[in-house]
């Protein structure tokens, strides 16, 4: 359903240091584009294959308009974790590199029965999460 999900920052390294933590945590490694121009405003970590033909990644960057990064109300991207205890690093890594904790992680029985979660923003404020659920997880 997705290619990518894309938010952005006011301090692109600042991000790259806070999602290499955060979403490492969770065995995401960084896209590689070979594009030096793209490089230069956005990070992403997923897949980016054939020249962004082949995509399932999360990117942070400047915003393209060269406005201010703003969140949005409201507005959340969830990361799938394999275990509990990678979405434990993942909220402790969050926490470590400048991130504010939205949610410690634990159940969320309130969601369904298998929900184990954690939330945080990052340091521009956009708030990420994130989730394991089945029987793989306990």
């Amino acid at each position: 359903m997705l290619s990518y999900v894309y938010v952005g920052t006011n301090d692109l390294a600042r991000a790259i240091k806070f999602y290499e933590a955060v979403l490492g945590a969770l065995g995401m490694k960084r896209c590689i584009t070979g594009d030096a121009e793209w490089d230069k405003i956005a990070a992403g970590w997923g897949t980016y294959e054939d020249g962004g033909a082949r995509e399932l990644a999360f990117w942070v960057g400047i915003p393209f308009d060269q406005n201010k990064a703003t969140i949005g109300n409201g507005g959340m991207v969830a990361f799938r974790a394999s275990t509990w205890k990678e979405v434990d690093d993942f909220h402790a890594a969050a926490l470590a590199n400048g991130g504010q904790s939205e949610g410690a992680p634990g159940p969320r029985p309130h969601y369904a029965p298998d929900f184990y979660a954690a939330y945080a923003r990052d340091p521009d404020g956009n708030k990420i999460a994130a989730l394991c659920r089945g029987i793989v997880c306990v």
